[in-house]
């Protein structure tokens, strides 16, 4: 079965191409290359012993989404992350987010109701919960107004997903809400590998251990939390790349309840930056040099999941600590250094 992973070589996306290739699955990905590398599909090779197809493309491009489609016909299921993804970056380019975030979702869901592929994985995220009221978040918790572009898109987009499979004959969706996604491929052979300074916590962490980044900036350290920084649920991307496939085999043996369905990702456990800072001084043996800088904007105090729908519904249930997540990203720098 020939499954459609789009943005597959970005750093959630190869985790779980490599994921659905080790289940049997054929495997095509799409990704423009603008946060990736080709380089990421000979680690996806060596680990799985098969090097998936591959075709780089344009989704803003309307006319070769549908070119791709035509051609790929036998496809029975998408795992959508194609998408640009920094909360502070959205900030200061939101035409960017909506045009690369709403324009290409919008295309692909055109293509799916064109070629009748009845089954589409949603990248989501627990930013469209903003400043949730009680935690741990829910999927009832309500959907405020979001704290930044990024965040907005993925409102948007879940609400298209939402609308499309209320009218669709055919089209069958699960939008995962995942939290922070971290770490690397026990291997080492893939892993989160950002251009440019990295806009998220654990490869600047890395980075900064490493010796590439002169210090880290922790962003606030006067919010009501255990010791003033921010509360995130940081959940291994070989975990959550897991629950991709699961939710996908959910849809492919008509296993949901509904024809749109959602779920939250994540640990269930809430770590704050100093605790993600303190990890990875214990697993590495390397002191961390960082200092505290002013709130950043568009950042919520704490977030971290409720997980009984998905572990019940879905049967899935992370398994791996912050110290693995961070062994692994640590691990991981080393050989991309080399």
């Amino acid at each position: 079965m020939k499954i459609l992973v789009t943005g597959g070589l970005g750093f959630i996306g190869s985790h779980t191409v490599v994921e659905l290739q080790q289940r049997g699955y054929e495997v095509v990905i799409i990704d423009n290359l603008s946060n990736s590398s080709l380089t990421v599909l000979d680690g996806i090779e060596n680990i799985t012993g098969k090097r998936p197809f591959f075709e780089q493309l344009e989704l803003r491009d309307k006319s070769s989404v549908f070119s791709f489609f035509e051609i790929h016909q036998d496809i029975v299921g998408v795992i959508h992350f194609a998408a640009s993804k920094a909360v502070g970056e959205s900030v200061t380019n939101p035409l960017l987010y909506y045009e690369n975030n709403i324009n290409t979702l919008v295309y692909v869901l055109q293509a799916l109701e064109k070629y009748q592929i009845p089954n589409f994985i949603f990248s989501s995220s627990c930013t469209v919960y903003g400043q949730a009221d009680e935690l741990p978040i829910t999927e009832n918790a309500a959907i405020k107004n979001a704290e930044s572009p990024y965040g907005n898109t993925k409102q948007i987009g879940e609400e298209i997903i939402q609308e499309v499979c209320g009218v669709s004959k055919d089209l069958k969706a699960i939008a995962l809400r995942y939290f922070n996604p971290i770490g690397a491929h026990p291997s080492s052979e893939i892993g989160e590998l950002p251009i440019g300074v990295p806009q998220n916590l654990v490869p600047y962490i890395t980075q900064t251990g490493i010796g590439i980044r002169n210090e880290l900036s922790v962003f606030g350290n006067d919010y009501p939390t255990a010791d003033g920084t921010c509360v995130r649920d940081y959940i291994h991307v070989v975990d959550l790349a897991k629950a991709h496939a699961v939710a996908l085999e959910r849809l492919m043996n008509n296993h949901n309840k509904n024809s749109y369905e959602t779920f939250n990702v994540g640990t269930g456990t809430g770590s704050t930056v100093l605790e993600v800072i303190q990890s990875f001084e214990r697993v590495s043996g390397t002191s961390l040099s960082y200092s505290i800088a002013p709130r950043r904007f568009g950042d919520v105090i704490s977030a971290y999941a409720d997980t009984t729908k998905v572990n019940i519904e879905l049967g899935w249930k992370a398994e791996l600590s912050l110290d693995d997540a961070m062994r692994s990203a640590w691990d991981w720098e080393n050989r991309i250094k080399k």
